[in-house]
């Protein structure tokens, strides 16, 4: 299934899930959001950990899919501490070229790590596979 069609056809139930996706570099964000967007899902973008959490303060997200080295004073492992506060249901996902960094204990629970360089491909079936895991969570 390595075609967009492919990929919308897995997702199905995915559309409409809203993303809220944190990203400093801007070719980068707006590359993910656009392959996104394509896909169905609804995104949101923020250049820094603060504008994310205002925007999580704001309305529902169901993924917050970010990078671990964030401009300002918060990287992505604080902001997703801070956002599972704010929606305990939250589904993450870290996004990083030092992935391999980031210790389990350091992670969200239940937090899933993307390694960059990513392909289209991969973040939607890892975003469709932790939607799906978290709503079988809440089933049990």
């Amino acid at each position: 299934m390595g075609t967009k069609d492919g990929w919308a056809m897995e997702l199905g139930e995915m559309t409409g899930i809203c993303i809220l996706l944190v990203e400093d570099e801007i070719l980068i964000a707006e590359w993910a959001a656009d392959c996104l967007t394509e896909q169905g899902f609804v995104v949101r973008t923020a250049g820094n950990a603060a504008d994310a959490l205002r925007q999580l303060a704001a309305g529902r997200v169901d993924v917050l899919f970010t990078d671990i080295n964030l401009p300002g004073t918060m990287d992505g492992v604080t902001l997703a501490r801070r956002a599972r506060e704010l929606q305990p249901d939250l589904c993450v996902i870290y996004a990083s070229a030092l992935v391999g960094m980031l210790s389990a204990e350091a992670r969200v629970p239940g937090g899933v790590l993307l390694p960059k360089p990513y392909e289209p491909e991969s973040v939607v079936r890892i975003i469709a596979g932790a939607v799906r895991s978290e709503a079988a969570a809440l089933l049990l």
